[in-house]
């Protein structure tokens, strides 16, 4: 069960400082800790004051994120520290990570090979492994969500951030669930099967795939079609990305991108890996030898922060025209909840998933 501060106000034990970013319902900012000096990230979150209301958060939700913060003590893993609450506003006091996202680092080199992304994956599959343990999945990794603790450390810490569609499995529990984003989610995820934590390991296969080569596997023009090559494990090796991948990384992607859930890897046999921990000096060579797809990885990249940059843009003026739209006329219910719908984009509507099951069960 999740642990609230009974304390309502943060600040008297945080001091309060600038704003570090902001999404729907929710505002993160730099808090510094009275005691100790210390420097936090408060992650300010607004409550939905009804179960009718649209306008906010769900506090069920919030505290589901908390339980499972909890319960994830992991140097790999965003840590939290304190949980606040009053009648309109949760504060989740978490870990300061201040080193920017994995994908923004390696991005900065001229090169890298795959010995060096390797301690990457390591880190990652750590974290990941930890969390599987604690029977919780993630449900949304991807690079957004793989951010070092400082890029200027000699050995730079992996730590995995955002739990707000995280689940925790309890015994005998089948769950389904339609969120995530397209291009990371696994075949079951769209055919609306019980989910394990295999859908975590489907998602480092795709964000292996992308360091190594600077595509993603399965992307397609639309959603549909992205959607519709997932299903239909249509994906390749081609030499234009990866004429410098090792055959022991390709091996790793592969046993990643299994349709049977009992048959994919797990973060466990991950580490063991040959890839990962080679068992011969000939497999050390190979993997020195071999690099990432550096040009095409730093084109993928900015295009990625491109993407993330006009969404931002485009959801902030979105919901500066639905203010002004309540403040003159107040909408129909149903067009209210048609505009905020569209600002889930974490969300898989289920109308585009009838369609993507009805058009493609010859590909299932």
């Amino acid at each position: 069960m999740a642990v609230f501060n009974t304390l309502e106000n943060v600040e008297d034990l945080y001091e309060i400082g600038e704003v570090l970013g902001s999404g729907h319902f929710a505002q993160v900012r730099e808090v510094r800790e009275r005691a100790t000096g210390v420097l936090w990230a408060g992650k300010f979150l607004k409550i939905r004051k009804c179960a009718s209301s649209r306008m906010g958060i769900e506090r069920k939700s919030v505290e589901k994120e908390v339980e499972v913060l909890q319960s994830l003590q992991h140097t790999n893993i965003m840590a939290l520290k304190d949980v606040f609450e009053s009648r309109a506003e949760v504060v989740l006091v978490l870990e300061l990570i201040s080193g920017g996202e994995l994908f923004d680092f390696i991005a900065e080199k001229e090169n890298l090979t795959e010995s060096e992304a390797i301690e990457f994956m390591k880190q990652i599959l750590l974290g990941v492994g930890f969390m599987h343990g604690k029977q919780i999945g993630h449900f949304d990794l991807k690079p957004e969500n793989i951010m070092l603790s400082d890029k200027n450390a000699p050995n730079p810490r992996i730590k995995i951030i955002d739990f707000g569609l995280a689940h925790r499995f309890q015994p005998g529990e089948e769950y389904k669930c339609m969120s995530g984003t397209p291009q990371y989610i696994p075949p079951e995820v769209i055919n609306y099967e019980p989910l394990s934590t295999a859908v975590d390991m489907w998602s480092l296969g795709v964000i292996t795939y992308i360091l190594l080569s600077g595509t993603s596997p399965f992307q397609g023009c639309t959603d549909d079609e992205t959607l519709s090559n997932i299903i239909a494990l249509n994906y390749e090796f081609d030499d234009l990305h990866f004429s410098k991948t090792s055959s022991m990384a390709k091996d790793f992607i592969q046993k990643l991108f299994v349709k049977d859930v009992n048959e994919r890897m797990t973060a466990e046999e991950g580490l063991f890996h040959p890839w990962i921990k080679p068992l011969t000096r000939k497999q050390v060579d190979n993997r020195n030898r071999a690099s990432i797809n550096m040009k095409n990885f730093k084109k993928f990249n900015a295009k990625r922060k491109w993407k993330m940059s006009y969404n931002m843009v485009w959801m902030c003026n979105r919901l500066r025209r639905l203010k002004v739209i309540c403040k003159t006329s107040a909408p129909a219910d149903e067009e209210l909840r048609q505009c905020e719908s569209d600002q889930e984009d974490n969300d898989i509507k289920p109308a585009s998933l009838i369609r993507r099951r009805l058009s493609s069960s010859s590909l299932s």
